[in-house]
């Protein structure tokens, strides 16, 4: 039990708000990256790169977050993730090419691993008896996030089109503006509330035994499950709006619906979770992934709706229940084993956006005539040969990215089918807490 001081539902609504920043920032990027790439003149690979950065900066902060929370306190963390947060979005609105991009992008990936440093062992300190279903309550708000970011995103360009309010060169800048709102807010919820302690300090679990549980088989396997599980999530829709672009005319309509099915999905995870078990959830969660990748990759029309219907219930449970699974069946691993499954995820994904960034640029050099200089032909008048055959090679080049990835979850198949077999008749580990409380 928490003490009374501990305003439980403030301090969740507050982790919510910082979570929301952070997803608004993916929606948004996902929503300009095309247009940044023309305004700046990047190429596939520079646009990978920046988009990549924002995981570099996540991984980063979540594994030296998780080592500090428990000696800095998770309130003082969150005030400098609100530091980040705004020093990252100020500057990609005053940025003019490609390293203000880079740098205001790193800043924005460190604030959002500070913050999931912070809140993840927050909301399994504050809901100690439904961790898994609460972090899944939780993480609602990372595709909620996305699916009003790209909304925005979709509102403000078409208002710019029409010469309604915004300009069609400048509409971006006021699109990553919004971030500050929600930044703002729960940068001075989280100054004024009281924090508990960690669960593995209010537990009394020693750093010597929490180590050693880092390095116990079954965590070291689900690090490497986290790989698998965070590329097909966040890769597929971080870079939707490229892949997709030349297939559909909607292609940031089909993250809009992916992620509001994840809102859903992850808004009732407690039946769910408690009729098939986190490890049953993500054996499930695997197959549809790979379905869903299967039909975005070979489809097109309506077609390419339905393969992200399915996709986004594939995805739903991945993130949260990942985490859950090592909260409630690793609990002595603590607030560090929790970040170290976020890091370990971003920062695959981070590796991964860069290799594709190069691949989908050879992709596309591979459809046009040997020695093609990209740029002349990105260059091109709209409807002349160069720009149609550019067009054509970006849409063979996105759908055999999808194809590329959907082995992911195939291998994912395998290994939480694995786990499913392994997890018969073991039982979860149980802590004992009463968290004092810390300013």
């Amino acid at each position: 039990m928490l003490p009374n001081a501990i305003p439980r539902k403030q301090l969740f609504t507050a982790s919510c708000l910082a979570l929301l920043v952070t997803s608004l920032s993916f929606g948004i990027r996902a929503g300009i990256l095309g247009k940044l790439g023309t305004e700046f003149n990047l190429s596939g690979s520079e646009l990978g790169t920046i988009a990549a950065t924002a995981f570099w900066g996540f991984p980063l902060a979540v594994v030296i977050g998780g080592f500090i929370v428990d000696v800095i306190g998770m309130k003082r963390l969150l005030v400098m993730a609100f530091i980040f947060h705004l020093a990252g979005i100020l500057l990609t609105i005053a940025a003019t090419g490609y390293w203000t991009l880079f740098i205001s992008t790193l800043l924005i990936g460190i604030a959002n691993g500070t913050v999931e440093a912070a809140c993840n062992p927050l909301v399994a300190s504050l809901f100690t008896d439904n961790k898994t279903t609460k972090l899944n309550h939780f993480h609602l708000w990372f595709p909620g996030g996305i699916f009003i970011g790209t909304l925005i995103v979709v509102a403000m360009n078409y208002m710019a089109v029409h010469n309604i309010i915004f300009n069609p060169a400048t509409v971006w800048h006021f699109e990553v503006a919004m971030m500050l709102i929600p930044a703002l807010i729960y940068g001075y919820l989280f100054s004024k509330l009281k924090f508990p302690v960690t669960e593995r300090v209010a537990a009394g679990v020693s750093n010597a035994t929490m180590y050693k549980s880092i390095f116990s088989g079954l965590f070291l396997f689900m690090i490497l499950c986290m790989f698998g599980t965070a590329i097909t999530e966040l890769f597929t829709g971080q870079w939707i709006d490229v892949l997709l672009k030349n297939v559909t005319d909607n292609a940031l309509l089909i993250l809009t619906l992916e992620t509001g099915v994840m809102v859903v999905g992850r808004a009732f995870a407690g039946p769910v979770v408690r009729q098939f078990s986190p490890q049953g959830v993500l054996l499930m969660s695997s197959i549809l992934a790979f379905l869903g990748l299967y039909l975005l990759g070979h489809s097109s029309g309506n077609m390419i709706f339905f393969g992200a219907l399915v996709f986004g219930m594939g995805v739903c449970y991945f993130w949260p229940t990942m985490l859950g699974f090592v909260s409630e069946n690793l609990p002595k691993t603590g607030a560090v084993g929790m970040n170290l499954m976020g890091g370990a995820g971003m920062f695959a994904v981070s590796i991964y956006m860069i290799i594709m960034g190069k691949h989908y640029d050879t992709l596309v050099a591979n459809q046009l005539p040997a020695g093609a200089d990209i740029l002349l032909y990105k260059q091109a008048p709209v409807g002349s040969a160069m720009s149609n055959a550019l067009y054509e090679a970006n849409k063979a080049a996105g759908p055999a990215i999808i194809n590329f990835t959907m082995m992911i979850p195939l291998a994912l198949i395998v290994a939480f089918g694995c786990l499913n077999l392994y997890m018969r008749g073991r039982k979860k580990p149980d802590l004992l807490v009463a968290a004092p409380a810390r300013h």
